[in-house]
């Protein structure tokens, strides 16, 4: 069943008024891929009456106002990437399409979109039921944060859209009790996993280093990340509070993770994997068919990329769905229209991290100083390719389905260190699971650079690529190896990137054409680098690349590309004056 969006359908239901309106910077697709449907439908589940307005239209009150004002809250989120990222690249140049809006033409989303619907709801409809903010977007903007767009530290975004309430992480379990506890008259603010603003912080909550310290002192926000980041584990976490002149921003420890029965009861809901009918005839959504035929297997990531926000939003806990949920989704692909036999992908942030976690971490909590896999696996992880090897040997054996391709990459690292079924999954993946080719994502080849992105050495990817190659061949297969490259990160030189050329040259056997330019993005160690311009770690002073032209030359370094290298403006980033319906958009901040 759809979450309704227009009157018609509210009406039909019965449910006006409704209990909660949720609005998304993203067209609605009602798929457990996008983060407004994934709450509506739990709260549906939970016997709430829900309805969401997708893209608003902030010129006017129309779209705004369409389903009335419900009678809990309003849920906002700027959609599944932050609307700076979907709206601008690296160089700060407009992007011009858009994979989550009808027609793919990016001129639906609103620069910083949590803000500018938080704003458009209060001024038409004075004195409203809580605004609460969620997603990606609010999440890790919860607390002082580098803005790279305006480059500079801003504020709480729960302060700037002068909301009530922030859920930050996967609000699951959080959406349910605050829902419960404004329909019952409880206290919001003891919920876990989230963001109040107070004039006092509770007793016994850590108290980091104030907007006001960390604007003036650059080592100051530095201690200010670590003690944030530190306190994201929801079984080690304390309470966080941090003051804002008179006011302070609480940040309640985090909401437990999902249990694999729990997760698979929020599978098993009754998506549509479709784009909701009203907004299907405004445009073809590209981002549906990367979804449509593609099953979410598991939840966090153990890699903690220091580029990387998903320890901070979904958690360094991998949570995973059962065998049994999985299939059973499989076997009822066919009722998705446009079903050819094929799924796309298994998804989770990494695909290979399914099926296993530390019994200490998830007793004790995440360990404070150590990372899971780097700079090796821990051998208290409990890595094994068992769970997943089954999973797929399981899947082939699905009436219904022709092939599963593995299409989100995985860490080849991890490969390489299971001795027991590494070979065996990387043999099931060369022979099965392949799409032509297989991604990786080595982002990069100097030890120095791999260092600061918190990344495995080239020793585990030339190993892995001698397997691939090996079995491919052994298997008749004519299958390639794709490589996710970063240009600009902090502390890479021009240098380095020549060094990374002749490396993808000599001994991947390859010339990269597409070389991605680092963008510093809320609440990442490598934005605390670019910032500060100091390894956060040790202290010492960091190159970093600032300049455009700089920039572009670290790319070119890999493919060659000068277009518009001369001449560019270097230095911050400038822009001409916006016209037509983005300006409008975004003086609606």
């Amino acid at each position: 069943m759809f979450i309704p969006t227009t009157p018609q359908e509210v009406a039909a239901l019965g449910w006006d008024p409704l209990d909660a309106i949720l609005v998304s910077g993203d067209t609605y697709i009602d798929s457990p891929y996008s983060g407004a449907a994934l709450i509506g439908q739990q709260l549906m589940a939970a016997g709430y009456h829900v309805g969401i307005i997708a893209q608003p239209e902030v010129s006017s009150a129309a779209d705004i106002t369409r389903l009335g004002e419900p009678r809990l809250f309003w849920g906002v989120t700027g959609g599944a990437v932050d609307s700076m990222v979907s709206n601008y690249t690296a160089l700060g140049k407009p992007r011009r399409s858009d994979d989550y809006t009808p027609g793919g033409v990016n001129n639906r989303r609103p620069d910083r979109a949590v803000i500018v619907y938080a704003n458009l709801i209060r001024r038409y409809f004075k004195g409203t039921a809580p605004i609460v903010l969620g997603g990606v977007e609010a999440s890790l903007r919860r607390v002082v944060h580098y803005d790279y767009w305006s480059d500079s530290l801003r504020r709480s975004i729960l302060l700037d859209a002068k909301a009530d309430y922030l859920l930050y992480g996967m609000a699951d379990l959080s959406i349910l009790e605050l829902a419960q506890a404004l329909r019952t008259g409880g206290d919001p603010t003891q919920i876990r996993g989230l963001c109040y603003a107070s004039a006092t912080m509770p007793p016994h909550y850590l108290e980091l280093p104030s907007y006001e310290e960390v604007t003036a002192d650059k080592d100051q926000f530095i201690a200010m990340f670590h003690t944030f980041y530190q306190n994201n584990d929801p079984i080690s976490a304390q309470g966080l509070a941090q003051r804002y002149g008179s006011r302070y921003v609480v940040q309640n420890p985090p909401a437990q993770v999902l249990t694999t029965p729990e997760m698979d009861a929020v599978y098993a809901l009754p998506f549509e994997h479709a784009v909701h009918p009203y907004y299907a005839v405004q445009g073809e959504v590209r981002a549906l068919e990367t979804i449509r035929f593609s099953i979410p297997t598991h939840r966090g990531c153990y890699g903690e990329c220091n580029f990387c926000a998903i320890a901070m939003h979904e958690g360094r806990r991998v949570t995973w769905r059962s065998q049994e949920s999985i299939l059973a989704e499989a076997r009822q692909m066919p009722a998705r229209q446009g079903f050819k036999g094929i799924i796309n992908d298994l998804s989770g942030p990494t695909a290979n991290m399914y099926g296993f976690e530390c019994a200490l971490k998830a007793s004790r909590g995440a360990c404070p100083e150590k990372s899971c896999i780097y700079p090796q696996v821990c051998p208290l992880l409990g890595l094994t390719h068992e769970h997943q090897l089954a999973l797929l040997k399981a899947l082939r054996k699905v009436p219904s389905v022709r092939k599963v391709f593995i299409s989100s990459g995985i860490r080849h690292d991890m490969v390489m260190v299971d001795a027991e079924y590494g070979e065996a999954y990387l043999q099931e993946l060369v022979n099965y699971h392949v799409s032509g080719q297989l991604k990786l994502a080595p982002e990069h080849s100097q030890p120095a650079v791999l260092r600061r992105m918190r990344k495995p050495g080239v020793q585990s990817l030339l190993a892995f690529k001698q397997r691939f190659d090996a079995l491919s061949k052994a298997a008749g297969k004519k299958q390639f190896l794709t490589y996710y490259l970063i240009a600009a990160y902090p502390g890479c030189t021009q240098e380095d990137m020549f060094a990374l050329k002749r490396f993808a040259s000599e001994k991947l056997g390859v010339l990269p054409e597409q070389v991605q330019i680092f963008t510093p993005t809320p609440s990442t160690y490598a934005s605390l680098m670019y910032y500060t311009e100091k390894d956060p770690f040790t202290g010492e002073p960091l190159f970093v690349e600032k300049s455009l032209t700089g920039k572009m030359k670290q790319k070119a370094a890999i493919t060659g590309w000068q277009r518009k290298a001369k001449n560019q403006q270097t230095g911050t980033i400038t822009r001409a004056p916006r016209t037509g319906s983005r300006a409008r958009k975004k003086r609606a901040e």
